[in-house]
């Protein structure tokens, strides 16, 4: 079996800090690698993998300002798909795009659908769904109007989120800095608990960060580290008492909620999205509906067992899991081709 991985180029495959889509393109390619599946990542040509590495960007368009985006974007694509014959299975993760390129080959694809953003992307979706296997990152995340091969989670390598079976004393937001993610309602939960708050994330919305977050940030009851990777990454998702997940938008995943729970961290986060998905009431974390219930659970967040966390992790959400469900609809889909 000879798979295409499609990578965005938005960042390097793996990121060195933010790109969660090109974490998960990385993350399922070098899983399937190691199970023994020939795999070419198509990504940005600084990027590292296991696999066969084909390219012809240089380097991120967020992190070469000589990369204009929509430029090598396409021919980024072309690319791929001028030799797609030559596998058994294009897998797209970077977005709609690539469906231009659907009807000139007869190469099936896979699209992981990293979130469907709003209705006004679905015309480069559903006159495509007759060719292209769309699979959803959770269920909270299918469109009623598309057709799904599969609902197919997020995976993470465990070892690399060791469990910390005693956390810290105080809480984390670990996100965007954007209205989307929360990052208010957390630091308002963290006041009201009297409980300090570290933060951690791109500031994605300039605006929102200077009058709804700057003013709090005193290096005492709210800190904010920015964006982190590697080891910094996983110390600040493991040595929390909990991570806070107040978000004002329906999230198709959140890597950073299994992330946390692998380390042992329970989650508090908003009922929405797929949140129930992820989160398990009263045993990873809990689920609230309001700022209050926020508060409260933050109270109670210390009868969670930290080690039970993890495992039911480990169970639901491990990186193997992740490749073996997309190596099953694989084969599936080239036994019926």
């Amino acid at each position: 079996m000879r798979i295409a991985m499609l990578a965005p180029i938005a960042w390097r495959t793996p990121p060195r800090h933010y790109g969660p889509w090109e974490l998960v393109t990385s993350l399922l390619t070098e899983a399937l690698v190691a199970k023994g599946v020939d795999v070419t990542l198509f990504a940005t040509r600084d990027s590292v993998t296991a696999a066969t590495l084909d390219g012809v960007v240089p380097a991120s368009y967020n992190e070469d300002a000589s990369i204009d985006a929509k430029v090598w974007e396409f021919r980024h694509l072309a690319h791929v798909f001028e030799q797609a014959d030559a596998f058994d299975i294009v897998h797209n993760q970077a977005d709609f795009p690539a469906h231009a390129f659907a009807n000139l080959t007869r190469t099936p694809i896979v699209t992981t659908i990293h979130g469907f953003s709003s209705n006004r992307i679905l015309p480069m979706y559903a006159p495509y769904q007759e060719r292209v296997h769309f699979v959803a990152i959770s269920d909270a995340d299918r469109h009623p109007d598309l057709r799904y091969a599969a609902t197919i989670h997020h995976g993470i390598p465990m070892d690399m989120f060791p469990l910390n079976a005693t956390g810290g004393d105080d809480l984390l937001f670990f996100g965007r800095i954007h209205p989307d993610k929360g990052a208010a309602e957390a630091i308002a939960a963290a006041r009201a608990s009297g409980i300090p708050l570290h933060m951690y994330g791109i500031v994605q919305d300039e605006g929102y960060h200077r009058d709804q977050v700057l003013p709090y940030i005193d290096g005492t009851a709210i800190h904010y580290h920015g964006a982190v990777g590697g080891e910094r990454r996983v110390a600040a998702l493991g040595n929390a008492r909990a991570l806070l997940h107040l978000i004002n938008f329906d999230e198709p995943f959140g890597l950073s909620v299994i992330e946390a729970m692998a380390c042992g961290t329970p989650v508090i986060a908003v009922r929405r999205g797929s949140m129930p998905e992820l989160i398990e009431d009263g045993v990873t974390g809990f689920l609230v509906d309001t700022l209050d219930e926020a508060v409260a659970a933050i109270a109670q967040v210390d009868e969670i067992d930290r080690t039970v966390v993890r495992e039911r992790i480990r169970a639901r959400f491990s990186v193997e899991r992740m490749a073996d469900d997309y190596i099953r609809l694989y084969r599936r889909i080239l036994e019926s081709s």
